[in-house]
């Protein structure tokens, strides 16, 4: 019979609200395992947002009802969506195979067929080790008794001309979620060389230059509104990115920013 390796609990590093039930299944925590990964496999495997289009156990084919993701990153830590409930692990790659660690993920309920497929996903991920297979932007993974989940490549948002609405700004270790109503964003126009947005109250334009991982921002200019309080404070807080050199990390939908003053911003792509 297949061993079953998965330990099922909350995964406290994604704020997803608690509902009801899990499953169980063997082992340590995720992140806390070893985790490895070839030279071979970090261009083709890792790093990759994966959509989850489908999985077929005992020769039975079924399609994911949508949301479904994984990723794998440089260091071998995995994250992402089982159907209804995120999840961590870790992951080990050599040659054409990969070998995840223990399960930890969040416990919401959610409708039947995300929960169906979900149950499924996770028995099989537990059985040994799978062999992969990228084709183009498709990757599959297969077990020893032939039960596959089939993936596709989703690419990066990209930097320049998406609408990125802030989430959280903060200074130093302080961190909060924009208010209610702030309706903060900006966009990079790259032929332009400039960032334009808004800061909770007021527009704001500024000259903007991209450069290995950094975004060179000129002084910032705003209209002049006055709004409530906490969007006044937020848009102060924004403030703290113009006129410095700000480094940015792209991951798939989000952005973060740090700024050299200790200004950071988080931000999703607008759908």
């Amino acid at each position: 019979m297949d061993k079953q390796r998965l330990t099922l609990s909350v995964l406290t590093l994604l704020p997803l609200a608690v509902a009801c039930g899990t499953e169980t299944a063997g082992g340590d925590p995720a992140g806390t395992g070893s985790s490895s990964v070839t030279a071979a496999h970090a261009t083709g495997v890792t790093g990759v947002h994966w959509n989850v289009d489908s999985l077929t156990v005992d020769g039975r084919t079924t399609r994911s009802p949508g949301g479904a993701y994984l990723r794998i990153d440089r260091d071998g830590r995995v994250s992402g969506n089982l159907g209804c409930n995120g999840f961590g692990s870790t992951a080990t790659l050599k040659d054409d195979r990969v070998d995840f660690g223990d399960v930890r993920m969040t416990e919401m309920a959610c409708g039947k067929t995300p929960m169906a497929f979900e149950r499924s996903l996770v028995r099989v991920f537990g059985r040994d080790t799978f062999t992969t297979a990228v084709k183009g932007d498709k990757l599959t993974l297969t077990t020893r008794a032939g039960d596959r989940i089939g993936l596709t490549k989703e690419a990066d948002v990209p930097l320049h001309g998406t609408k990125w609405t802030i989430t959280s700004v903060g200074v130093g270790d302080a961190a909060r979620p924009v208010p209610a109503g702030a309706a903060a964003y900006f966009v990079l126009d790259q032929r332009q060389g400039t960032l334009s947005g808004r800061l909770g109250c007021n527009d704001v334009s500024a000259k903007a230059t991209v450069r290995d991982g950094h975004i060179t921002l000129g002084a910032a200019r705003t209209t002049r509104m006055v709004c409530d309080a906490s969007l006044m404070s937020t848009e102060r807080a924004l403030l703290g990115l113009f006129d410095s050199t700000v480094a940015y990390v792209l991951d798939h939908r989000s952005i973060a920013l740090t700024s050299t003053n200790g200004t950071h911003v988080t931000a999703s792509a607008d759908k």
